[in-house]
């Protein structure tokens, strides 16, 4: 049973940072790619950022680029994702998921694990 638990979500007010962490457990963490999603409140879910299996490639939408940076720790099993310069546009309920390839994955669909998702919140 795959489990991937996030954390560090909260509010913060506009240009301040926030570090997502999740940890994973369950499968063989380094051997598969993982993703940061958000979804806002009457929005779809959309990808932010997406590491490698290694961390060597990296993903990022163009509205988080610059901002945001994905990593990772196979040694600790987590994956972070440190946000910075937020904006009020970046509130959102924050996921972390995991893909069985060990490449970037930009398909939704091709998560095959979710966490439950952290919520964060940023005031103008």
């Amino acid at each position: 049973q795959v489990q991937l638990v996030e954390s560090g979500g909260g509010l913060v007010q506009a240009g301040g940072s926030l570090r997502l962490s999740c940890a994973a457990s369950g499968r063989t963490f380094s051997s598969y790619s993982m993703g940061w999603f958000r979804q806002a409140p009457g929005k779809e879910r959309e990808l932010v950022a997406a590491i490698s299996w290694s961390g060597g490639s990296t993903y990022y939408a163009d509205s988080v680029k610059g901002r945001f940076t994905i990593s990772r720790d196979n040694a600790k099993n987590t994956v972070y994702l440190q946000m910075n310069s937020l904006k009020p546009e970046d509130t959102a309920v924050y996921y972390c998921a995991t893909a069985r390839t060990k490449g970037i994955v930009v398909v939704t669909t091709w998560y095959d694990y979710w966490g439950q998702g952290t919520q964060v919140t940023v005031s103008s």
